[in-house]
């Protein structure tokens, strides 16, 4: 290959751009890496230099990308979301884009929907008892539609009794936030939690023990009181009946 057509070869900073622009869903490091690996490994040649590429360069592309995009004023970003990166649009661009591809008329989350899936994000994971009493209402059919649109998840069984679904939310929640971790949420005492709720119930459940055991052995003791109560006076009529 001559040394003309070397000198074509995209930088690293190119590449990632065209996998951030290609990809449907945020991509990884990781998965940037494996793409460029395979091409490397396919084509050969001058191509394998990008098999060896590592994570720290990668991310350093990735950093002079985002630099380039705001520098040039080019109306697209590159945004950290779940824990992979992807090419949006700037969001002062937002109504144009939504415009262009008739968005405008797309149906929103419902109030009741936002403040449900409000609380399982900051409660998760969260059963739906709990949701309803601090919404107040049955939350049945909004759980539905959340779980539908992939925004919120069953994340496992309570060990509670009859074994209730703990609800919390899904990657697709993070990306349609623009959220990186579920940590990056903005603080709401009103929607937090000291601690989980089972561990809440446990405590609970816990702290009640010795007064239950004690209620339980003032029962057992009136009983045996009561039926010794009883015996007394049997043999006290049988006594008087033997006297006369």
């Amino acid at each position: 290959m001559s040394e003309s057509t070397l000198e074509i070869l995209p930088e690293l900073k190119q590449i990632v751009g065209a996998l951030l622009f290609a990809a449907r869903e945020p991509l990884t490091i990781k998965r940037m890496r494996k793409a460029m690996i395979e091409t490397g490994n396919g084509f050969g040649g001058p191509y394998e230099q990008y098999a060896k590429a590592t994570d720290a360069q990668i991310e350093g592309a990735i950093e002079q990308l985002i630099e380039d995009l705001d520098h040039a004023k080019a109306g697209l970003s590159v945004a950290l979301v779940a824990g992979a990166y992807r090419l949006q649009n700037d969001a002062a661009c937002g109504p144009f884009v939504r415009a262009l591809l008739e968005k405008n008329q797309t149906m929103r989350l419902s109030k009741p929907a936002l403040e449900t899936l409000a609380i399982v994000a900051y409660r998760q994971p969260c059963l739906r008892s709990e949701i309803e009493e601090v919404r107040g209402v049955s939350v049945d059919a909004v759980l539905r539609k959340l779980i539908d649109m992939q925004l919120v998840r069953v994340v496992r069984r309570s060990e509670l009794p009859g074994r209730p679904w703990l609800f919390g939310t899904t990657q697709k929640f993070l990306e349609h936030f623009g959220i990186n971790d579920i940590n990056d949420l903005p603080g709401s005492q009103e929607l937090k939690r000291a601690m989980p709720v089972e561990e809440k119930k446990k405590k609970e459940t816990t702290e009640d023990l010795p007064a239950l055991k004690e209620e339980l052995n003032k029962t057992e003791s009136e009983v045996e009181e009561d039926a010794s109560d009883k015996s007394m006076a049997a043999l006290d009529e049988e006594i008087e009946r033997e006297e006369n």
